[in-house]
């Protein structure tokens, strides 16, 4: 059989089920509480519906490329985080995440993955009206990066007092930051990881293709990338009603909503272009 036919969207969505079925079925059998299941759950679910929809929107292959560099990058960064206090500062993580891998819960490297194409193509529906954008040039690379690590960090602003106060997913060494106990030093780790691991894979598609142009895969469906702005809609939903502390719940609200609105627009404009080169 041919490698490339074994590969395809179908077979990779099956494939990722499979896996996070057998990875449940584990945590599970495990005997963690009830909340730390849930947690761990829909941490995974939130992973296989954006690996599913990168199958699409990416192509098989470069979605398979994001998760071997997310996964990594996210890991080490925590990992350097809870023991050195790199990038975002002295924590210790609780049990309240799940099982470990180090001193890092599993679930948080499937986070930056999910985060991370997340923030990819909002910021190519935002500036360029289309999902995935290919091979571009380094500098526009630069940008987008940056602009998906925008998005990215949006996020982590309602979700981090969220994980402290309310969960307890992880401990701070210091209390005394200027945003609900977190320092800046937190966000600009945010910036630094996610703008690290969208912009190695923008070179990495620009080193493999050799070709620089503004296109989606040509098996994206609107249905495929409705899944990174739903769940990042939700997200934003379950930050504007239930953060804590109670200020987080109006912040969450603009600073995620202004980009999720954005990149709504931006998909509008590509239904519409792509009907109009459909008809003709």
């Amino acid at each position: 059989m041919n490698p490339k036919m074994m590969l395809t969207p179908t077979v990779l969505s099956r494939l990722a089920a499979a896996l996070g079925g057998a990875a449940l079925l584990a945590l599970l059998l495990r005997g963690w509480s009830a909340g730390t299941q849930l947690l761990v759950a829909s941490s995974v679910l939130m992973f296989l519906a954006c690996l599913a929809s990168a199958a699409r929107v990416l192509g098989p292959r470069p979605a398979l490329s994001l998760v071997l560099i997310a996964l990594p990058i996210g890991w080490f960064a925590e990992e350097m985080g809870a023991n050195y206090g790199w990038f975002f500062g002295s924590y210790d993580y609780t049990p309240v995440l799940g099982p470990q891998l180090g001193s890092v819960p599993v679930v948080i490297p499937l986070m930056w993955f999910a985060l991370s194409y997340i923030g990819y193509v909002m910021a190519n529906l935002i500036v360029w009206q289309v999902p995935a954008d290919g091979a571009t040039s380094i500098r526009r690379s630069i940008v987008m990066a940056l602009l998906a690590a925008l998005i990215v960090t949006a996020y982590d602003l309602g979700v981090d007092p969220y994980m402290v106060y309310k969960l307890k997913a992880w401990i701070m060494v210091k209390h005394d930051g200027w945003w609900f106990g977190e320092t800046l030093q937190g966000f600009a780790g945010w910036m630094l990881v996610a703008c690290s691991i969208v912009l190695v894979f923008r070179l990495l598609l620009r080193l493999l293709s050799g070709q620089t142009g503004t296109r989606p895969a040509p098996a994206t469906r609107t249905r495929d990338v409705l899944v990174p702005l739903g769940l990042y809609g939700a997200l934003m939903l379950f930050e504007a009603t239930q953060g804590v502390p109670v200020e987080t719940r109006t912040i969450a609200l603009f600073v995620m909503g202004m980009p999720l609105l954005c990149a709504l627009c931006g998909l509008y404009r590509w239904q519409l272009v792509t009907a109009v080169r459909g008809a003709a």
